[in-house]
């Protein structure tokens, strides 16, 4: 099997669609949860009735009129029944504006909406519970997010440079702890795009901290999948490089002979945990769905990169430099100094 023969198409391929998945995601409006955006959220009570339906219908027309510079200032809108209880909640979840004064008054507009159309169903409705979450606290989760992903990668990168610290003397440690960020930098950037792309189609998607787990789950399989290829080629190169001609390879050879070694065993244990969040997917609670959706976009990017992208870059990063083997310096108790 020679994965390396094509090497340059599976790189350009990632090449463009992470670039393009880059861009994507610093353009365009992300569709954010909750706990990441600028919020409202109000409980009401009654004692009549409430037509649930009816209240979504116009809140859904008075969203839509809600402007700001000709542009909606509303994500989206969530009207739900407290179980048990004659209480109505309606959560109001706003797109990013920077003038936060501007942001309140928009606030408390729709707010004054929102309990006149409720008030309009049952004369009795009174305001039982108001919860105002502004730019900070998003901001705050965002950041929080951002330096735990960057603090992950650092660590798994360091992780494996030491340890592939001891391997053949040609080889740098370090290009094994840069293509291993780079790959995973590689699998969370286009996971997020395939999420987010879904996610225009299906609003029901939505960026939270679970969506932040997994990728921090991603991270963590997509590793433990490269180091295993990684680690089979230490193991060849310790095996072939110096050894007779017979039984001397050459770089390109001993990548793609521990990329075969691995290669089943890699796609028979992606496919296994992809059926079985498939199956989640399906049959469990729709409230972790965006949870599961995203790990099952790692499962295929972090196969993949780890078999078409980390190996041909560890090979582009070696291949002009010549095989030797590490050599030990071994202390002779004999040998004298002469002063």
């Amino acid at each position: 099997m020679d994965i390396l023969k094509h090497r340059y198409i599976y790189i350009w391929v990632s090449a463009v669609l992470f670039v393009v998945s880059l861009f994507l995601l610093i353009f365009s409006e992300l569709n954010l949860w909750i706990d990441m955006t600028w919020w409202i959220q109000l409980e009401y009570d009654y004692t009549n009735s409430v037509d649930l339906d009816k209240v979504a219908s116009e809140l859904e027309l008075k969203r839509k009129s809600l402007l700001s510079d000709n542009k909606e200032v509303i994500n989206s809108v969530n009207v739900y029944s407290v179980t048990w209880e004659k209480t109505i909640a309606v959560v109001v979840w706003f797109h990013n504006i920077s003038d936060d004064i501007k942001l309140d008054e928009l606030k408390k507009t729709f707010k004054s909406q929102i309990f006149d159309i409720v008030k309009s169903q049952d004369n009795t409705v009174i305001e039982a519970k108001y919860i105002n979450i502004g730019k900070t606290f998003g901001d705050y989760i965002k950041k929080t997010a951002y330096i735990t992903l960057a603090i992950a990668l650092v660590t798994i990168s360091l992780y494996v440079a030491y340890a592939f610290s001891w391997i053949a003397s040609w080889v740098s440690t370090y290009s094994f702890a840069v293509i291993t960020i780079l790959t995973l930098f590689h699998d969370i950037i286009i996971s997020t795009w395939a999420f987010i792309f879904v996610s225009f189609f299906l609003p029901e998607f939505q960026i939270d901290t679970f969506f932040i787990t997994a990728l921090l789950t991603i991270l963590g399989y997509s590793i433990n999948d490269t180091i295993v290829v990684f680690d089979r080629i230490r193991s060849n190169l310790d095996k072939y490089v110096g050894k007779t001609w017979k039984n001397s390879k050459n770089l390109y050879e001993i990548i793609n002979l521990s990329i075969s070694e691995t290669i089943v065993r890699s796609i028979y244990t992606s496919l296994t945990l992809f059926f079985v969040l498939l199956t989640i997917f399906i049959f469990w609670p729709e409230s972790i769905n965006w949870f599961i959706l995203a790990l099952l976009f790692g499962t295929i990017f972090g196969t993949y990169s780890s078999i078409f992208i980390a190996s041909p870059l560890l090979y582009e990063a070696n291949k002009n430099k010549t095989l030797s083997v590490y050599k030990k310096i071994e202390y002779n108790p004999d040998d004298k100094i002469v002063v």
